[in-house]
């Protein structure tokens, strides 16, 4: 009779695959985080034309990633059937779909920016300043679609240590191109967010190159499948896309929401569209610690899924559940000691700085349930159920939080604050939904 592993060697593998995949996740968002520092360093104004483009591409960015997720619960799965020679043609058919999608949207948001922002009901003026800068991280959307379809299947194969290596640098091209491009500096004319943008632009680009040679000169590359036909069939191609689906809604509904909650802000002012811009950022960087256990945990639990272990699923769903519960609340409380000091790094305008220091004390409310719902939704989605994380998100922060921010900040006048306590309602909601889900479906498998 085998054993079970002990749950320090089931976190090992957790923690092993968890941490490269935490740094990336990061590394990702902090691009946006070092274009909201130093724009919002150079002037307040170009910040809020920052923060609604970068609100509006970043419901592209978060569905994008959901859109191509398929390779890494297929991947994942393989793995556990012991099927590596199928991962090859998973991956060729993510990238296809991701390039594609990406193109799509960036024709769609390239030259539909001003009728997008316009028909949000915003003020011309930042219409006329947000949309050259929309434009700009438009150009990028394939690039990005298609690394992050090469990104997850690196994180599939436990290989994650390539992506943050390619994150960490393309990171610090950003920051030189911001520091460049934002001010203006040798003979180049100040750009404001819009060099923000191309600073994206340029990194975004050299991570696609990076990744691509990286998968390429693999010395099991052929091992892998990659340049054989996929061998797993016509189903299993449906299969991945519907799992992408899935995901893409599932991330589309809830990143429109935050996006819906920017419009909010908007409409209360332009202080307020700046700082919620800044908490977004934050959150979204912080929010990305959870993302990296989630998608380790998605990993874990697809392999234990395809080699038919149902203790395995919920040995590991569960250790991320506390893990991801135990971090998020040391981060909520470190952000609670130090609200004032965070707010200083990111605009010297005393205002500002008062109303995102208020703001971060509501945010620590939401750090963990925020966690323990992506959480639940990956483990989930590695099990190949799609749909009820789906309806999950849509009703927790389409039918909750969008109606209630709108009436706690306008009708009741609570302003900023009370966005995010509609934030908080809403993630409380999903987590406790998600969470059941999998205490259910998992209990019902053993």
């Amino acid at each position: 009779m085998t054993s079970q592993p002990s749950i320090w060697h089931d976190l090992k593998q957790l923690l092993t695959l968890a941490w490269p995949v935490v740094v990336s996740r990061i590394g990702f968002m902090t691009m946006g985080l070092i274009d909201t520092v130093v724009v919002g360093r150079y002037s307040t104004m170009q910040l809020g034309f920052h923060a609604l483009a970068w609100a509006v591409s970043g419901v592209v960015l978060t569905t994008g990633m959901g859109l191509v997720s398929g390779v890494q619960v297929k991947t994942a799965q393989y793995l556990g059937e012991g099927r590596l020679g199928a991962t090859g043609g998973v991956l060729r058919r993510g990238v296809v779909y991701g390039f594609w999608l990406g193109l799509a949207f960036a024709v769609i948001f390239g030259f539909g920016a001003k009728a997008l922002l316009r028909g949000l009901g915003l003020d011309e003026a930042l219409v006329v300043g947000a949309a050259p800068v929309l434009v700009v991280f438009a150009l990028s959307f394939p690039f990005y679609m298609t690394e992050a379809a090469a990104s997850v299947y690196l994180e599939a194969l436990s290989r994650p240590r390539v992506v943050m290596a390619a994150v960490l640098a393309c990171n610090l091209l950003n920051l030189l191109l911001d520091l460049v491009l934002v001010p203006g500096r040798f003979g180049i004319p100040a750009l404001g967010a819009a060099g923000a943008a191309w600073g994206t632009f340029g990194a975004r680009l050299v991570m696609l190159i990076w990744l691509a040679a990286a998968i390429v000169l693999q010395k099991d590359a052929r091992l892998l499948g990659l340049f054989a036909p996929p061998l797993d069939g016509r189903l299993a191609a449906i299969e991945q896309r519907r799992i992408g689906y899935g995901a893409g809604v599932s991330l589309f509904v809830e990143s429109a929401a935050f996006a819906g909650l920017s419009i909010i802000a908007g409409w209360l002012g332009g202080l307020a569209v700046a700082g919620w811009g800044i908490l977004l950022n934050l959150s979204a960087l912080i929010f990305m610690l959870p993302m990296g256990l989630a998608t380790a945990t998605g990993v874990l639990v697809g392999r234990a899924y395809g080699a038919r272990d149902a203790e395995g699923v919920r040995r590991f769903g569960f250790l991320g559940f506390g893990l991801g519960a135990a971090t998020q609340t040391v981060i909520a409380l470190a952000v609670l000691c130090m609200p004032g000091l965070i707010a200083g790094v990111f605009t010297p305008d005393p205002a500002l700085r008062q109303l995102v220091q208020m703001g971060l004390l509501l945010c620590c409310l939401f750090f963990v349930a925020d966690g323990l719902q992506v959480i639940g939704s990956n483990a989930l989605r590695a099990q190949s159920d799609i749909v009820i994380p789906t309806v999950t998100h849509t009703v927790s922060y389409c039918l909750v939080m969008c109606p209630l921010a709108w009436w706690l900040a306008i009708p009741l006048g609570f302003g900023l604050p009370g966005t995010l306590w509609a934030v908080v309602t809403a993630s409380l909601l999903a987590a406790c939904l998600l969470m059941g889900r999998f205490y259910l479906l998992t209990r019902r498998a053993l």
